[in-house]
Parts: C-alpha cells; structure tokens; sequence
C-alpha cells in the first residue's frame, strides 16, 4: 500500500530542515547523528523497494496560493499560515500496512520536533 510521509519543520534555519529543534541549536555531534539517522532510514527504505520518491520543497515565501473567486483566478502569496512548522518535504513509500507507514514515520528525525503526517495514497 502506498502512503505520502509529509514532513513538517521550523523553517528558521533552513540548512536543512532535520536539523532543525524549536528550542536550540544543535552542535555539530547532534547534526552528524541526525544525518547519519537519516541516511541509514533511506538507504533501508531503498534496499527494501519502499521508497518509491521524495523531495525537499523550496522555502515557503517561495509559495503561491491560487483561488478561483467568480471565475477568476486570484494568486497571492502563502499559503501563510499562523505556526512555526511548514510542510518541507515529502516522501511516498510503498510498504505492507499503516503500521509499516508509522513505523517509517517515526524513524524520520524530524518526527522528534516537528511531524510526520502519514496518508494513505488513494
């Protein structure tokens, strides 16, 4: 079954947005196991045929949102939405159940101070 893992981070240090903590800084120790954390689930996820695409997005001022309004279109930027935490990247994979796809999820760092929504692909 295929699921998207939408990853929700802080974008106040846009580096990377794994390395990112609501609360402090990480030094280059916390940096070098988060990234390793991360490299070891993908490269699982590729060996095990789950990983089927992912992709960082751009900054969210980069975003537009486009509303149909008596049949026009009207674009403006945003979407902005009160919170500290934007969708940065996503991930689909293909695995066995919803409790594989959480299983993934929670591995993710970002899970730890941001979110891993998981969804089923329809």
């Amino acid at each position: 079954m295929k699921y998207l893992l939408l990853i929700h981070s802080n974008p106040a240090n846009w580096a990377h947005p794994m390395f990112l903590h609501q609360d402090e800084e990480l030094t280059e120790e916390q940096r070098t196991a988060r990234m390793a954390q991360f490299t070891e689930l993908i490269n699982e996820l590729a060996e095990t045929g789950e990983l089927r695409y992912s992709a960082p997005l751009a900054e969210p001022e980069h975003s537009r949102m486009v509303r149909v309004r008596d049949s026009v279109p009207v674009v403006t930027d945003g979407p902005f939405v009160d919170a500290k935490e934007h969708l940065a990247g996503f991930f689909v994979i293909d695995c066995a159940d919803e409790q594989r796809a959480l299983a993934i999820a929670a591995r993710f760092p970002d899970a730890a101070h941001g979110g891993v929504e998981v969804r089923p692909i329809a």
